[in-house]
């Protein structure tokens, strides 16, 4: 852990990626500054893509503490990094940079231990039996939350034979067996106990005919808009919803304590921002 950020220090940080416009992490993260009273700290967000992501993080003074970064930038900073998490490396995938003491950067992935912490937080510390909706980038970092809460097999379910070879892949280098399945049976995964929802929305509407009484637990990555109707037919028919702002809270939270060494973030604060800011919206 780097040493704890000091009130008055000026320091910066931001979120980058290609669009970023959206990005809810600026209100986040500002709300956590506030709240441990960093008054020297600032968060931005910069409109970066692949090629010109090597160029702005070699142009970055001392005074730059950590980025967030989203889509599409997670793979491609994985070259920047002078050491990079576990976790990071068995998704190829890295959300986070933080500065290192010689000055480099020090690459990880709070997406995974997200999903543990926002399932965690509803009373789920194990997830024996899941299945995961769809098999992008999301798909990935929720087979590595699982096969870290000891699933052995987990269903997901796939638009194409490609997609599903992918999650397989996925699958043996993560240590969980991954049973692909094909999407014109994706109602079959709303019986299971914990399902994750990783689609594009709309993608996943038509299954809200489905949900079955009583459902289990719905992990629905989506923020905006919200509620799905998948996760309003959910909710209605008494399961247990999380939201794509739960991942985002719990992962800008793990982002904050790497970036400032504070720990604990403020978790409440920082989920009230991310209410207030999509209530503007």
């Amino acid at each position: 852990m780097k040493a704890a950020a000091r009130a008055g220090e000026s320091r910066r940080a931001a979120v980058l990626g290609k669009p970023v416009g959206h990005s809810l992490s600026p209100a986040l993260h500002r709300a956590a500054y506030a709240e441990l009273g960093l008054d020297g700290w600032s968060y931005e967000r910069y409109e970066t893509d692949e090629d010109e992501l090597p160029g702005f993080v070699a142009g970055l003074g001392p005074e730059w503490a950590g980025l967030s970064l989203t889509m599409p930038l997670k793979r491609a900073a994985l070259a920047l990094c002078a050491t990079v998490t576990p976790v990071a490396r068995s998704v190829e995938a890295v959300n986070t940079l933080v500065r290192d003491g010689d000055g480099g950067w020090h690459g990880d992935n709070t997406d995974v231990p997200g999903l543990v912490a926002a399932l965690r937080e509803r009373g789920i510390e194990k997830a024996p039996e899941a299945a995961v909706l769809g098999a992008g980038a999301t798909a990935s970092s929720a087979l590595a939350a699982l096969a870290s809460m000891g699933a052995d097999q987990v269903e997901v379910y796939v638009r194409s034979e490609a997609r599903a070879e992918e999650m397989r892949e996925w699958g043996r280098r993560l240590g969980v067996e991954a049973l692909a399945r094909p999407w014109e049976r994706a109602a079959e995964a709303l019986r299971r106990p914990l399902v994750i929802a990783t689609t594009p929305a709309g993608a996943a509407d038509a299954l809200a005919a489905e949900v079955p009484e009583p459902p289990g637990t719905l992990f629905d990555v989506l923020y905006e808009p919200w509620p799905t109707p998948l996760a309003a037919r959910w909710a209605a028919r008494g399961g247990t919803v999380l939201g794509g702002l739960d991942l985002l809270v719990h992962q800008a939270v793990l982002q904050v304590e790497r970036m400032t060494g504070v720990v604990p973030a403020p978790l409440a604060a920082m989920r009230a921002a991310g209410n207030a800011a999509l209530a503007a919206r």
